[in-house]
């Protein structure tokens, strides 16, 4: 009886909501801490079917578009990769009227406080609200947390139905920013240099909306076009509702323009003053650079951060956001490799666009074609070529590299092991005799992490890497190792492939002279 009794109990506490555990949100510990890797989805194409493989979504064909319902089925996909977060492209409604795209861009938000009716499943009877929440649920019991984007701008439907929203410039025109010509640019100062009620309002309500999803943080889009004291306000509103709502600033030390000319510019700083908990930083720039000095220049900004700030602040790896080409198209599979294991061997949070992992490379066959049909008032599949789609009903995100997909479940569990050591190891660049070889190395007591990659994309690289200390009798083990270096007292020969990158992990309490001492002793003590 007592058997029966505890079974039940068991059955109960599994299956009852009343006894299920609450989400506890702890987003802002797992990303200053460099523990959050984040995977960037667009619930529009996430898990997509495209029945007749024309990468383009028909539903009158039979194909079927992401949404929140048959999104659920990609989650434990992501856990077993190794993903702990996910930034949701925005799930906001978008303009139809001076559209980009056949479905219209996921930035040209229509509306704060709904979401947006594509990403609802028709089969069932739920709101889309209703669909949004129980994806997060599911998020959350994979141990998955959740960001959602805010847009920047407002789309041209939402000018037309409110235009006092809006900024104008001398001719009463609203201000097309930068060159995204569906939308927008809010007015969110007075002309005395006030906060506009109204806007902040807006963005208020869409925190609400993300905080009653019940929503882990928020991403938001070019956030150095609003003043400081705009996302001081904001974000203090949103952390005295939960201390862990995360706040990540897309804004990179290197950008000093506004989106428009009447826009204001907000630098990183100011940003991180007024609370944001991080930014991109300006790794978006890696594939330009020649040397390891801005990477070194960049490794030194993070570190500052800890002690230069009230709260602790981080930064992600935005060598490859929905902004930037895949890196397939850059540099093929070894290019992508070499950015997945610096994600993994840097003190950041990883940041990758769904399609990474199995090497898509964003060529949609259908790309700026006419469109047959179109759900805005533009009738042409406009798509950037070599990056993930915004605009359209398109399909998942794919690609068959397996190989790849192994290296990022392989560099996302090495990056959690190593956590600690990568957060308060002290990293040091090596010199090398060669400038399209960086190399570095992470210490911690003591283990380190050495890390040898090779910039060139076209051809092999050869040099010698400096490093104080090692020699060849150490316990040094190979993590990845596409070509192995030569070690010799205090210096690493390396022969690297393009865009190759070495990983190694050195006990420096150990050598070798003396393991097979001690092994000598114990067979001549076994022997007697």
């Amino acid at each position: 009886m007592k058997k029966i009794i505890f079974t039940l109990l068991a059955a109960l506490t599994l299956s009852s909501p009343v006894f299920a555990a609450a989400w506890m949100n702890d987003l802002k510990d797992v990303f200053v801490t460099n523990k959050a890797i984040i995977l960037a989805v667009n619930i529009r194409t996430f898990n997509a079917q495209d029945k007749n493989g024309n990468d383009i979504i028909e539903p009158d064909k039979g194909d079927i578009s992401g949404n929140f319902v048959n999104a659920v089925g990609r989650l434990d996909e992501l856990k077993d990769a190794g993903i702990n977060t996910i930034h949701l492209l925005p799930i906001t409604p978008v303009g139809k009227i001076k559209a980009m795209g056949t479905a219209g861009s996921l930035y040209a938000i229509s509306s704060f406080t709904e979401l947006n009716p594509q990403l609802d499943d028709p089969n069932n009877d739920l709101t889309v609200m209703q669909e949004a929440k129980q994806f997060i649920n599911e998020c959350h019991k994979r141990n998955i947390r959740v960001i959602v984007d805010l847009p920047s701008c407002g789309s041209y439907d939402m000018y037309l139905g409110h235009p006092n929203w809006f900024l104008k410039d001398k001719e009463q025109n609203a201000i097309v920013p930068a060159d995204w010509t569906d939308v927008r640019l809010f007015k969110v100062q007075n002309p005395d240099g006030s906060l506009n009620p109204e806007v902040y309002n807006l963005f208020k309500g869409f925190v609400d909306m993300v905080m009653d999803l019940n929503a882990d943080g928020i991403r938001a889009d070019v956030a150095s076009s609003k003043p400081a004291e705009f996302w001081s306000q904001l974000i203090k509103y949103a952390k005295s509702k939960d201390p862990q709502f995360l706040f990540l600033a897309e804004s990179s030390d290197s950008w000093h323009d506004a989106i428009a000319k009447e826009a204001p510019f907000t630098p990183y700083d100011k940003l991180l003053e007024a609370g944001f908990d991080g930014f991109y930083g300006s790794f978006m720039n890696y594939k330009d650079w020649k040397t390891a000095q801005p990477l070194e220049a960049q490794i030194q900004l993070i570190k500052g951060l800890k002690t230069k700030y009230q709260e602790p602040k981080a930064v992600i790896g935005s060598f490859a956001t929905h902004d930037e080409l895949s890196p397939i198209v850059t540099g093929r599979e070894p290019y992508a490799t070499q950015l997945l294991w610096l994600q993994a061997t840097l003190p950041i949070n990883s940041y990758y666009v769904d399609g990474f992992q199995t090497g898509d490379n964003y060529m949609y066959r259908y790309a700026n074609q006419k469109a047959p049909k179109s759900y805005t008032d533009d009738n042409v599949y406009y798509v950037h070529k070599g990056k993930i789609d915004i605009f359209n009903f398109s399909r998942k995100p794919g690609g068959k590299n397996d190989q790849l997909k192994d290296e990022f479940v392989m560099a996302n569990g090495f990056k959690m092991a190593a956590n600690r050591l990568l957060n308060d190891g002290t990293f040091c660049f090596l010199k090398t005799t060669n400038p399209s070889i960086i190399a570095y190395s992470i210490t911690l007591n003591r283990s380190t992490i050495i890390v040898i990659a090779n910039k060139n994309l076209t051809f092999n690289t050869a040099g010698t890497v400096y490093m104080k200390g090692i020699s060849p009798d150490m316990m040094i083990v190979p993590i990845r190792v596409p070509s192995s270096p030569k070690i010799k007292k205090n210096e690493m020969l390396v022969d690297i492939p393009p865009a190759g990158i070495i990983v190694l992990t050195m006990d420096n309490s150990v050598h070798l002279d003396e393991l097979k001492k001690n092994s000598k002793k114990s067979q001549n003590k076994s022997a007697k």
